[in-house]
């Protein structure tokens, strides 16, 4: 499944990140002309070094929340994926602004754009967080309105009703996805890339948040791209939901289990007990993902897959350690200077 035809510039936001950077990179093999767009405080430019080397590709080093710039490096596109956001759920309470400006004011932001711009299309990385604890399980797109457990989710949440809201005045076309977390090369944050760091540095012991039965659902990259391309191609609706997921969970346990086999270790587990890792963690995710499902789209690799898949990707690219390290090193030296 590819983008449909009529899409010939696609604007990237978030576009060195993770998924991003591999949505940029399908779109081209797609023949789609793609603007990327990051400010590349946690993006990497080395994720998009086969793309620089397309001739339908261009990057423009710019912040969300530079509305003006924001909207002239827009014009001419058919279409806004976008991606750019603060994902960092953990630590969201300690830094409550970054979920507001970075995730709820930047669609704000992105949607005047195409408002001023003429772009009628909007797909939108949202997350299965916003359903907090779900009384129901699998979640369903429908499922009754959740309280909110996190910032990151509440702010997303804010973006949807945002993208809704802008698609019912204004005739746009809105596609969001909720996805549960994601898998796969360029990996760089999450249980993996923790569990690994922890690894390199000491094989025999590795500490582990809440009690490790947690359940969580995971989905890999390419199958996140494919799932949003179908529903692209598909859809009919001008405001269109779907989670994003594979039909099945681990156990954190599960899956360091499978990284201690990948490895070749059998560290000493250090559970920091309780049935979570931080406020806001949902100890049970799990997302119905039959809407999509009935498109046709079917992903292609499970969760131990996933988790290998990645696994393999951070032991062939241990260099992601080290920028991150400094990046964040960065981000908390620019929050001390300004209070």
């Amino acid at each position: 499944m590819t983008v449909p035809p009529e899409y010939g510039t696609a604007f990237v936001t978030g576009a060195a990140g993770f998924i991003g950077s591999n949505l940029v990179d399908r779109l081209l093999e797609a023949g789609v002309r793609v603007v990327a767009y990051d400010n590349l405080s946690t993006g990497q430019p080395q994720f998009l070094a086969d793309a620089e080397r397309q001739p339908g590709f261009s990057f423009i080093e710019g912040d969300v929340l530079d509305a003006d710039k924001l909207a002239r490096a827009m014009a001419g596109a058919a279409i806004v994926f976008h991606l750019a956001a603060n994902a960092d759920v953990r630590f969201g309470l300690q830094h409550p602004r970054r979920d507001l400006e970075q995730n709820t004011i930047a669609t704000f932001n992105v949607l005047e754009a195409m408002r001023a711009t003429g772009i009628g299309t909007i797909a939108f990385a949202s997350t299965g967080s916003i359903y907090g604890e779900s009384a129901v399980v699998p979640t369903p797109e429908d499922a009754p309105f959740p309280v909110q457990t996190s910032l990151y989710g509440a702010s997303k949440l804010a973006g949807e009703g945002l993208i809704a809201a802008y698609c019912e005045g204004h005739g746009m076309r809105g596609l969001i996805f909720r996805f549960v977390s994601i898998l796969g090369e360029r990996y760089s944050h999450g249980h993996v890339f923790d569990f690994y760091q922890q690894l390199l540095a000491d094989p025999t012991r590795l500490r582990v948040l809440g009690d490790g039965h947690q359940r969580k659902s995971y989905l890999y990259v390419h199958d996140c791209i494919d799932a949003m391309f179908t529903a692209l191609a598909r859809a009919a609706g001008r405001v269109n939901i779907f989670n994003l997921g594979v039909d099945s969970y681990c156990e954190v346990r599960d899956s360091i289990a499978w990284i201690s086999a990948q490895l070749g270790v059998s560290p000493r587990i250090e559970y920091g007990g309780g049935d979570r890792g931080w406020i806001g963690d949902n100890p049970f995710i799990f997302l119905d993902t039959r809407r999509i499902r009935a498109l046709g789209w079917q992903p292609k690799l499970g969760i131990r897959d996933g988790v290998v898949r990645t696994l393999e990707w951070l032991q062939a690219n241990r260099w992601i350690y080290e920028r991150r390290g400094s990046v964040d090193k960065a981000r908390e030296e620019l929050k001390g200077a300004v209070g």
